[in-house]
């Protein structure tokens, strides 16, 4: 396993152990760098209409598309460390 990798897979935990839930722009850029840097780019149909937090989380990940894992997880990583994970 990458340095990196292992890296992102640490943060992916330390996040669930914040001191302080992030607001919520905050973990749309979490979700979202975490399911470009795991999955990719994004796939699957948009949500409903009415489906505002799962459009909210799609659109976050569509933004990322063509951003490679790598870079992904490194800034999922940096964001994390600077939420103080």
């Amino acid at each position: 396993m990458s340095d990196l990798k292992a890296r992102f897979e640490k943060a992916a935990e330390d996040v669930k152990q914040l001191s302080e839930r992030p607001d919520n722009d905050t973990l749309l850029k979490l979700y979202a760098l975490y399911k470009q840097g795991s999955d990719g780019d994004v796939s699957g149909p948009k949500p409903g209409f009415f489906d505002f937090v799962g459009t909210a989380k799609y659109e976050a990940w569509a933004k990322l598309k063509g951003t490679k894992a790598e870079d992904a997880q490194q800034k999922y990583v940096d964001l994390v460390n600077k939420l103080g994970g």
